[in-house]
Order: C-alpha cells, then structure tokens, then sequence
C-alpha cells in the first residue's frame, strides 16, 4: 500500500519535482517508514505504546484485587496471615500515617536481614500501639526486601471485635515462644515490644524510659532458633497521646490495662481519638548475633537475663542519642 507524499505547490526550476515510486516504501532496503518521515521533516511515529495513566494503574490493581477476593485467588497461612490483603488494604490504610502525618524516618535498615529469621525487639510506647503498625509499614516500605513484620501481642488485643481478626491478617500472632519459634524457624522476620502494656501505658512523665522486659522469653526463642536480634529504638510515638491521668474505674469496666487521659481526651471525646502530628525516628541497631551460644543456654537463666538486658541497654542508649539530636518533638 503506497504513502501520499507531499509535493511543494511552488516548485522552481532549481527543485526537481520528486518522482513517487512505490518500492521507496516498502521495498527499499536498508530504509523504513521512519527514514522518509524523517527526510519529509515529520516527527517518526513512537516505538511503544504510551504508559497508561496512574489512576488507570491503580484502578487495574483494585479491580484485580477484588477479583482475587471474590473468586478466593489468595492464600493465608496457619497463623492466619494474608499478604495478598495486607499489600493491598491494610498497609496502604497506614501509608498517610506513616508518610504524611509522622513523616517517619528510618535509620540503619540494612541491620535487618534480607532473607532468613530474625528478630526485631523495640521499645513500645503511645497510649495505643500504633509504635508497632509504623514499624511494620517501615520494614515493608523502606526495606530493600520488602519485609512483612510478623509482630506479637497480647491475648487482649487478639479478644477485641475486628481489631483482632485484622491483627491475624496482618500477620500478628500470640506471643508466645511456640508461635515465634515457628515463625523464626521458617526464615519469618518477627516482631515483639517486651515492655508491654507497661510500656505503652506509662505516664507520660516518664516518657522513653524503658519499663522492665519481663522475662527474657523472646532472648529463649531467639537462641533456640539461632536467628539475630535487632534492636529498634523508636522516637515520636510518646508524643501522640501524652497520658497525664488515668480512670481506673473505667478501666475495669471495659476489661482494660487503663483509661488513658491525654489533654485532648476524653475532654474533646472523638477528636481527641486523632494523633498528634510528631516526627518519628525509627533506628534498627546492630544484630546481636545468637547462632554462636548453643542452643541448650536458652534455658539458662543467667545467660537469657544478661542477653536481654544488653538489649534493653543498647535500646535505651539509641533513645536518649535520638533525643539529644531533636531539636523539636514536632518539627524534628
């Protein structure tokens, strides 16, 4: 099939008219349809098709994953973990938190391993354990493996209505020593906050000072299944909700560890709900490494007390250098 070629109206004598024959298309060789738009000045056609747009993007991704929903295309495992929902819902959920909000910063990620079991022990604190869910998104966003963070937690919060069921999606287990050595076992990156309801409970007066570790259980877990510890201090999350009171008759009448009052609630009641906008600091330390102590001192109480407390002293030590660097809990 011949191309229209187009010939100057005015030509002189000086320009010879051009003779149009059709194998200058097709079946010249060495020469391509983008060779004689170029001699005619016209731009060549594109090699590829353009990308599509980002909302088309996005809408493929959530037409596909509702797909996969309704046609029952995912997997969940025997902890009840559901990546295909935790990529697609509930991390996406935390991103304006973690991005927008508290602008969260991360320092020393390449101490987490790419592959393999590991350990992530970090300070807890905030009122209500969103310390915990940014550290996922950190180690899921800003880890160059992507990492899903398979956290521990108390049986309280697995009893509540849809929090717990969304926990289990997320990958969060009971913490226990069974649970986290299987996890490490099969090569899982688990996460535990040892300080517990003390630590996110506390008042704010004793605000980043690291509450007792309880008994060592995750340094047992750790050493029998030889995987590394990672310290991960963590500065903001004490500003969120400053706990300055507590209801205790409350407490009990909801079956809770405390009523926290904060100067926003409940005072302002559902407002007071919104987080205060601080600037976060996430720093994972150096692996302390268990695979060189024989598996057999997990149950020796003076090994499991002196690993645990470098830990707990490597944490603090991280928090109160953090602390000396800001110059503003808001502004960094």
């Amino acid at each position: 099939m011949s191309e229209a070629r187009i010939i100057p109206l005015h030509a002189t004598d000086d320009e010879a008219l051009p003779r149009w024959r059709p194998s200058e298309s097709s079946g010249r060789s060495g020469t391509s349809a983008a060779d004689d738009d170029a001699d005619l000045g016209l731009p060549p056609e594109p090699d590829t098709e353009p990308e599509p747009a980002a909302w088309e993007e996005a809408l493929g991704e959530t037409l596909a994953f509702l797909r996969r929903r309704l046609s029952g295309d995912y997997a969940v495992d025997d902890f009840g973990f559901d990546a295909d929902l935790t990529d697609n819902l509930l991390l996406p959920a935390l991103r304006p938190l973690y991005q927008k909000w508290f602008r969260v910063e991360t320092i020393g990620m390449r101490n987490v391993p790419d592959i393999g079991g590991a350990l992530v022990v970090a300070n807890h604190s905030g009122t209500l354990p969103l310390d915990a869910l940014m550290t996922a998104v950190a180690l899921h966003d800003d880890h160059p493996a992507r990492r899903h963070l398979r956290m521990l937690g108390a049986d309280l919060m697995f009893r509540l209505p849809v929090a717990g069921s969304l926990a289990r999606k997320q990958g969060s287990t009971l913490a226990c020593s069974p649970d986290a050595e299987r996890l490490m076992s099969s090569g899982e990156l688990v996460g535990v906050w040892p300080e517990g309801f003390k630590g996110i409970g506390k008042p704010f007066r004793d605000r980043y000072k690291l509450q007792r570790f309880g008994r060592g259980g995750f340094v047992s877990a750790a050493l029998r299944t030889g995987v590394p510890i990672v310290p991960c201090s963590i500065v903001g999350a004490e500003e969120i909700y400053p706990k300055i009171g507590d209801l205790k008759p409350l407490a009990r009448l909801f079956g809770a560890p405390y009523f926290p009052v904060t100067p926003l609630f409940p005072l302002f009641g559902p407002i007071g709900l919104i987080p205060l906008p601080s600037k976060w600091y996430i720093e994972f330390g150096e692996p302390i490494q268990t695979d060189t102590i024989d598996p057999a001192d997990a149950d020796d109480p003076m090994t499991v007390f002196n690993l645990t407390d470098q830990v707990r002293e490597t944490i603090q030590h991280t928090l109160y250098r953090l602390l000396s660097q800001r110059r503003n809990a808001f502004l960094g």
